[in-house]
């Protein structure tokens, strides 16, 4: 499409956000007026020359020579970036249309001629003036402007160098390298606006590929929608850190491996003989293109706000765990802020004092918990008194230590300020953490993360406000006597292969319950679930969620009843996985997309015993075009989830939960 970079990140890093470049450093969003695009009736060359002035800000770029004020546009909000795509440049387009579209938007809001801008490459910036649009290629014609501006990393770069540059490129430059110079009229108000739609687009949203992909469906919400969604939710603090990592490296290995793709599938095109290079060659091409296919499929995953949170990001946390001290003594730590005598007697009388023939044990004094737990080695002990502690940092707890609050929860407050990832991070062998109260604030991820290891959590309060507890695959995790709320994603969040129980908790005002989650990888483990007298109420969606994407396992499944359709799919499946997997994965990208509902099973008491009742709540009833989609999806021979979900093999101890004023009720099933 466009060969231009405003930035010098390249796909990899302006994929992910705005270039905060000196230009637009340190600045608010810009106050714009709504309706920024008007009918198209309304979008002729003199509409606009009505207007007292403009709707938009300026800014001055910085640089050694003054140039003129530009245009302050890149800080637009979601929703108008959405609405400028959506209904007025992309619309139901396909892929191959984009360009073709976006030149037929152009034509309709950009002026022709009269305006200046400032040209910004990595290397150098220059004012020109424009001359002429080229709206099929999506470059403007310019010559230099007078007088000669021009701010260049290189001093080299001269009147008589830069004339020679715009006549190797016959004065045409791309769009997206112009700044518009302001102009308070109002006049090139639609200009700006329209030339940082088009740069914005093809550094955050356009990929080199998406040309060569499917057009079954319309590319706007296939590929435009999902990654503006994620462009933002990375601005606004919303994705972990290492999921956006992860994002980047994917890209970047998926532009290599494409630009290799084109290369070979070039060299290939220019050879006629059937030599056995040749043979070779096309073994390579067909496997970069199964690699590329795999990335692309990664890339979906990660682009799809749905998707994103149900499979969510699987951390490998790094932390290593000390062991026992050298010495091999045992510390007690004692955390306040402030120690009084009344409360130090309390201590050693309840807490310190050692028991005749117990060997001695140290004491540490500590003023915050982070520090106390820093300090910490295998068996050692943090006792936390009242207080309220105020944190900016992980607990990273990855010995197996015991913290506990020395009264109740309410009076030993632990809260976290600052943005970051996770607040309490295990992968001890053995974690008991008792009797204090954790507050997150703008967070990323949830308050609690067990790894791997056995961490037990007892009498504790747990405000959310994003996911709660994660129990990753391989952990265990056991919750008494505690209550937790506040979470925007699941109070619980239960991986496959980890064993949870919980008993005499609270879990309520979440977006779910409790959530279950499954994997494409058929290989994991079913997750082994204990609830004895849990209240799960108040939540928003479900008391019980399973995540269940069976577009994989239920196709092996099927393939081996011995039907010859079935044994087709399992053939197709395993010896074409670059054709096969793409097909399914687009089907479950949108399944999702569409919102494909959750299924709530029957009546939960008549298969449950000591399982108090919830009022079934009606679905709406599908739409149409989600019907299509679940027909095309039981043409390929994929199943629905069992309405039976307490009754299956993970749940082995149900007794005595109650579920009340669950927003969908008690138990669902998310199907894929």
């Amino acid at each position: 499409m466009a060969d231009g970079s405003l930035t010098g990140g390249g796909l990899e890093a302006a994929a992910m956000a705005p270039e905060r470049t000196g230009w637009a450093a340190d600045q608010e969003p810009a106050s714009l007026e709504k309706g920024l695009f008007q009918d198209e009736d309304s979008c002729s060359d003199c509409s606009y020359h009505d207007k007292p002035g403009s709707s938009l800000q300026s800014f001055m770029p910085e640089g050694k020579t003054l140039f003129p004020e530009i245009f302050q546009t890149n800080q637009l909000l979601f929703y108008e970036r959405f609405r400028a795509y959506q209904d007025y440049i992309l619309a139901d387009c396909k892929a191959s249309e984009v360009k073709e579209f976006t030149a037929d938007f152009l034509e309709k809001v950009l002026e022709t001629c009269g305006w200046r801008a400032v040209w910004h490459t990595n290397v150098f910036k220059v004012l020109v003036e424009v001359t002429d649009v080229d709206f099929a290629a999506l470059k403007a014609v310019v010559r230099l402007a007078e007088p000669y501006l021009c701010d260049s990393q290189v001093s080299a770069f001269t009147m008589e160098c830069m004339k020679e540059l715009l006549d190797l490129k016959e004065h045409r430059l791309p769009l997206q390298e112009l700044w518009v110079v302001f102009d308070d009229s109002g006049v090139f108000d639609q200009t700006a606006l329209a030339i940082e739609h088009v740069r914005f687009f093809y550094q955050n949203i356009w990929r080199s590929w998406d040309e060569e992909e499917e057009d079954e469906y319309d590319y706007f919400v296939r590929c435009v929608e999902p990654r503006l969604r994620l462009h933002y939710d990375i601005l606004e603090d919303r994705v972990p850190s290492g999921l956006i990592v992860d994002y980047r490296n994917l890209l970047s290995q998926c532009e290599e491996s494409y630009r290799k793709f084109l290369n070979l599938r070039s060299s290939l095109s220019n050879c006629n003989s059937d030599s056995e290079q040749e043979n070779i060659s096309m073994v390579e091409g067909l496997k970069l293109y199964s690699e590329m296919e795999q990335l692309k499929q990664k890339l979906k995953l990660i682009e799809n706000p749905l998707l994103r949170y149900v499979f969510g990001y699987q951390k490998n946390s790094n932390i290593q765990a000390k062991g026992a001290r050298p010495s091999g003594q045992k510390i007690t730590h004692v955390v306040s802020s402030t120690m009084i005598a009344g409360l130090l007697r309390s201590l050693l009388t309840d807490r310190l004092c050692q028991e005749p023939g117990e060997e001695e044990r140290e004491i540490q004094f500590h003023s915050d918990p982070l520090s106390a737990i820093n300090a910490c080695f295998e068996g050692d002990t943090v006792i936390v008194c009242p207080g309220h502690y105020v944190v900016h940092g992980t607990f990273s707890i990855a010995d197996s230590i015991e913290l506990e609050g020395y009264g109740l929860p309410d009076d030993i407050v632990i809260e976290k300020r600052g943005k970051g990832d996770t607040f309490v991070d295990c992968t001890g062998a053995d974690i008991k953490i008792s009797g204090i109260k954790f507050v997150q604030h703008n967070a990323v991820e949830g308050i609690l993360i067990v790894h791997r290891g056995k961490t037990t959590l007892e009498n504790c309060v747990l405000q959310c406000e994003t996911t709660g507890v994660t129990v990753r695959t391989s952990a265990e995790f056991l919750m008494k006597n505690s209550d937790l709320y506040g979470a925007k994603g699941a109070g619980i969040e239960i991986y496959p292969g980890s064993q949870c129980t919980l008993s005499d908790n609270g879990i309520h005002h979440c977006k779910e319950g409790i959530l279950i989650k499954d994997f494409l990888d058929e290989h994991y483990d079913i997750p082994k679930i204990s609830m004895v007298n849990n209240i799960i109420h108040n939540n928003e969606g479900y008391g019980v969620v399973l995540v269940k994407p069976t577009i994989f396992s239920d196709l092996q499944e099927n393939a081996e009843d011995g039907t010859e359709e079935d044994k087709a799919l399992k053939i197709q499946t395993s010896g074409e996985p670059d054709v096969a997997e793409r097909v399914d994965l687009e089907e479950l990208i949108q399944c999702a997309t569409g919102k494909m509902e959750l299924y709530a099973r029957t009546d939960p008491s008549e298969q449950v015993e000591g399982n108090c009742k919830m009022e079934k709540k009606q679905m709406p009833p599908p739409k149409k075009k989600t019907k299509r989609k679940k027909k095309r999806l039981s043409e390929l021979g994929i199943t629905q989830a069992d309405d039976n979900l307490m009754s299956q093999e993970m749940f082995v101890g149900i007794v005595g939960n109650q579920f009340k004023w669950n927003g969908k009720g008690s138990f669902g099933t998310f199907l894929f």
